[in-house]
């Protein structure tokens, strides 16, 4: 099966994708919070409230569930400015 992307543009996005993710693994709260670190009752909390996860915590989530998180610019309006970086 190819891979598939869903652009995200909210949090309340992010949250159901995340449920999404874990149910279509058919893991559980507390076998996916066991993976990543937390607790169940924190694992149900993000689920629900993804702007409280830290960066941290998403990259964790999305290894375990096979998860790749990548960043661009949307499509179809102007040109986005390129971005400064310090690196």
């Amino acid at each position: 099966m190819p891979p598939t992307s869903h652009p995200l543009l909210t949090a309340s996005q992010l949250s159901s994708l995340l449920q999404a993710a874990r149910k279509a693994q058919g893991l559980t709260q507390t076998a996916l919070a066991a993976r990543i670190g937390l607790s169940q009752p924190r694992v149900s909390h993000l689920e629900l409230n993804a702007q409280d996860l830290s960066v941290e915590q998403l990259l964790a989530w999305c290894a375990a569930l096979g998860l790749e998180l990548t960043v661009g610019s949307r499509g179809g309006g102007a040109a986005a400015a390129p971005l400064k970086t310090d690196w």
